[in-house]
């Protein structure tokens, strides 16, 4: 009897695993390259706009009363007209692209911390089930929860993203961003090593078959200072490596998140149906 009430609570741990995972839609969203022509968009635009100005100036006075633009710089209004139009959508993009950056990174942390304590919950019951001691491995674990969640606080997405729109300020904003995006998701995937390293040793002595993929894409150690110098002594074209690797890190680490749930899940269920 007491072992049919630790399978049922194994039962509903395995559910609450599954529910975790199932949030990785809206945590874990893989964004596209496609966000990087909103570094395109505004480049386009003022060349749009210096042509279409020149090009007036030219022919402003080149027929008709003085004072009164010529039929050609009037047919160059509209294209002024569509520059200025494309560099605000730009900019406006841009405001809800840094939201999203920092969402996704907020709603990573938080599922995570979530899986974590759940897998510890279910190990916990499968070590009692089969009478092995795992105590060191889930403290191991424990302790990685608790300083993850004192280190990954939450970052206003919002908040950052209101101040990455203030003229001035917005620079800085968006300079402390990437900074934060960057060194926050490489200490997370260093932390998260360790703690599946201490998981795998726990559930190999319960006989869980359960054996972690290989990490292809790590993410690196950047260096921001780098990266700031050099984007500004190419006038910002750097800038548009920079997303791009603000984009693909943090894409090739939720893949692996779902080659290692789906076969933890998997060996899991195949314990709890023996």
């Amino acid at each position: 009897m007491k072992n049919k009430s630790r399978g049922e609570k194994l039962s509903v741990e395995i559910e609450d695993l599954k529910k975790d995972v199932r949030m990785r839609p809206e945590s874990d969203p893989i964004m596209s390259n496609a966000w990087l022509l909103i570094y395109l968009v505004p480049i386009f635009a003022i060349i749009m706009g210096v042509l279409s100005f020149f090009f007036m100036i030219i022919t402003a006075r080149v027929v008709g009363p003085p004072g009164t633009p010529a039929p050609p710089a009037l047919a160059a209004i509209p294209l002024v007209i569509i520059a200025v139009l494309l560099g605000i959508i730009s900019f406006i993009v841009s405001i809800i692209l840094r939201y999203k950056l920092v969402k996704r990174r907020n709603t990573h942390f938080k599922r995570q911390s979530f899986l974590y304590e759940d897998l510890i919950s279910a190990a916990k019951t499968m070590a009692e089930k089969k009478g092995v001691d795992v105590e060191v491995g889930l403290s191991a674990c424990s302790r990685t929860v608790r300083e993850a969640r004192a280190e990954e606080t939450e970052k206003s997405a919002v908040l950052w993203a209101i101040l990455s729109a203030i003229p001035w300020i917005g620079v800085l904003a968006e300079w402390y961003i990437n900074y934060f995006l960057m060194k926050d998701f490489y200490t997370h995937e260093r932390r998260e090593e360790g703690f599946w390293e201490d998981m795998s040793k726990v559930l190999s002595k319960c006989d869980v078959p359960f054996s972690l993929p290989r990490r292809t894409e790590v993410t690196p150690d950047r260096s921001f200072v780098l990266y700031l110098i050099l984007t500004i002594i190419t006038l910002g074209l750097f800038g548009i490596y920079w997303l791009y690797i603000l984009l693909k890190d943090p894409n090739e680490h939720f893949k692996y998140h779902i080659q290692v749930e789906d076969e933890l899940l998997s060996a899991l269920e195949s314990v709890t149906l023996r």
